[in-house]
């Protein structure tokens, strides 16, 4: 079945029971303010307009994609425009904290239309959701109310810039919060940079590359079910390089054993490695390296 798709905030404000939304392009709303879903929720949504929320105390389970996400913690989460998702919650839905949505033509001709796809984390899946602190979800719930005045406050000339401003507010904390977190998580995100090692171990160790090809970053995300932008993340706050950096070292360290410990050709080792043509291979290893994989190799002899 086709998930349902909501292409404004005041179809999803019906649909929701609630009250009709004061601005047709962007709106808080208090969870507090739906208590149950009807019999004809969706198996799944789509919504044309972003969507952050954070939430707590939640009797729900939310699946984003191929992920599935229970709010046993308060936590904030992000989606952008056409993002797929369900929510499946027992009897009365009791939930509290705030939603806030933003059609994408509230953006136009500000500040916001361009740099809001530079947050990374509207593409993280929701099991990479942010986890606040009291402190830091009281900031987020006073930005977000700040909004919820203004637009309900008599609209005129400076309401947009002000929204907005306080729409780049609440980004700016969101990505100082997710910094935070990458440190302060570091015993899980050091579990996913020692899986991620064994995966290109086994990778690099077999046979897959001639048949596979190079692992890439989305099948090392995958395996790890993490969502691509947050496995860069963690990466480079744990070890300063992207995903792509890792596997390339791992690759040039494969290749260095290759070329000083066998005899086999250049164009034989780059296909063990993976390569289709060897003028790719050559590149990387120079790139990397500052030599030839030949120069390389003749350094041992």
């Amino acid at each position: 079945m086709a998930p349902r798709r909501f292409k404004t905030i005041s179809e999803y404000h019906q649909f929701r029971r609630l009250p009709k939304p004061e601005h047709p392009l962007i709106s808080v709303v208090n969870f507090e303010s739906f208590t149950q879903l009807g019999d004809d929720e969706p198996k799944s949504i789509v919504q044309d307009f972003y969507v952050v929320a954070l939430k707590k105390n939640v009797n729900c389970t939310m699946y984003y994609g191929q992920g599935e996400y229970d709010f046993n913690e308060g936590a904030m989460f992000f989606m952008s425009p056409g993002q797929v998702f369900s929510i499946e919650a027992k009897d009365t839905l009791t939930h509290s904290g705030w939603l806030l949505l933003i059609h994408p033509d509230f953006l136009w001709n500000t500040s916001l239309v361009k740099t809001i796809k530079q947050y990374e984390y509207f593409g993280y899946s929701v099991n990479e959701a942010l986890f606040l602190s009291e402190k830091e979800e009281m900031t987020i719930t006073s930005v977000l109310k700040n909004i919820a005045e203004e637009y309900h406050s008599n609209i005129d000339k400076y309401s947009q810039n002000i929204i907005i401003s306080q729409i780049e507010t609440l980004l700016n904390y969101a990505e100082r919060f997710y910094q935070r977190q990458f440190i302060t998580r570091q015993k899980s995100n050091a579990l996913i940079l020692h899986r991620m090692e064994e995966l290109l171990d086994g990778h690099f160790d077999n046979s897959s590359l001639v048949d596979k090809g190079l692992p890439t970053v989305k099948m090392l995300a995958e395996s790890l079910h993490l969502s691509p932008n947050y496995l860069n993340a963690v990466l480079k706050t744990l070890t300063g390089q992207s995903t792509q950096q890792h596997i390339h070292e791992k690759l040039i360290a494969r290749a260095k054993e290759r070329l000083s410990t066998t005899s086999l050709s250049v164009s034989e080792i780059a296909f063990e490695l993976g390569y289709e043509h060897p003028q790719s291979f050559n590149k990387l290893f120079k790139t990397k390296t500052k030599q030839s994989p030949l120069e390389f190799r003749a350094s041992f002899n």
